[in-house]
């Protein structure tokens, strides 16, 4: 019965956000349709899983409104195989719907996600989350400072941070490889959600995808309450 209800939610929100024209693709309504939100939100707040708004998690972080993970998956232009690193893991959700485009049907294969997340706590939370999702095998959880240089011997052709940047990390535009794509919400007062393409040849194009509301990346080179 439960099952049913939550199954229906997802549909019915779906359906909302094609009618919107955030979601346009199949690949990402496919992800939405199989991931489940309710489980990646406090027990408490399961039945407001589908209501197309953000909703708190632990340490005062937040799990995003579903419009903006679309817009967010939409813009990155997710493929089976591709390389993702998210900086901010929060809930687990938004790994969990890049992984499904990544790794269709959880079929382990050439492709990576790795998730960077400040806060132990909250990584712990999302490990729980994507366990009981059936996510955990294809998420790798780091417990890192995504703010700063992060010691990867990879780069990523796709990079997506959660939580809103003073300007366009440039440590992370490092990470990104030719023909990349990264999105990442700049701001503090007034966030601005970006666009970053690397083309083959290494020139940065940066687009505005409008404004956006998101908490502030934290550490050594995030956001301080003070700054």
């Amino acid at each position: 019965m439960k099952k049913n209800f939550f199954s229906e939610k997802r549909k019915r929100l779906v359906e909302q956000l094609k009618y919107e024209g955030v979601i346009f693709s199949k690949k990402v309504e496919k992800a939405f349709l199989a991931v489940p939100r309710e489980k990646y939100v406090p027990e408490r707040l399961a039945e407001e899983a589908y209501i197309d708004a953000p909703l708190p998690t632990l340490e005062g972080q937040t799990i995003s409104a579903p419009h903006m993970c679309a817009i967010m998956c939409e813009a990155l232009d997710l493929n089976e195989g591709d390389k993702l690193l998210e900086i901010g893991t929060g809930s687990g959700y938004h790994s969990s719907l890049c992984a499904e485009i990544i790794f269709p049907e959880k079929k382990i294969g050439k492709g990576l996600v790795v998730s960077v997340e400040i806060f132990k706590s909250l990584s712990l939370y999302a490990k729980k989350n994507l366990q009981k999702a059936s996510y955990i095998a294809l998420v790798n959880l780091i417990v890192a400072d995504g703010s700063s240089n992060l010691p990867f011997r990879t780069k990523f052709n796709k990079i997506l941070v959660t939580a809103a940047a003073k300007e366009i990390p440039e440590h992370l535009i490092e990470l990104l490889e030719l023909s990349g794509r990264m999105v990442v919400p700049v701001g503090k007062y007034f966030q601005d959600l970006k666009l970053i393409v690397k083309n083959r040849y290494g020139e940065i194009y940066v687009k505005s995808l409008g404004g956006c509301i998101f908490v502030p990346l934290r550490g050594l080179k995030g956001q301080q309450d003070d700054s």
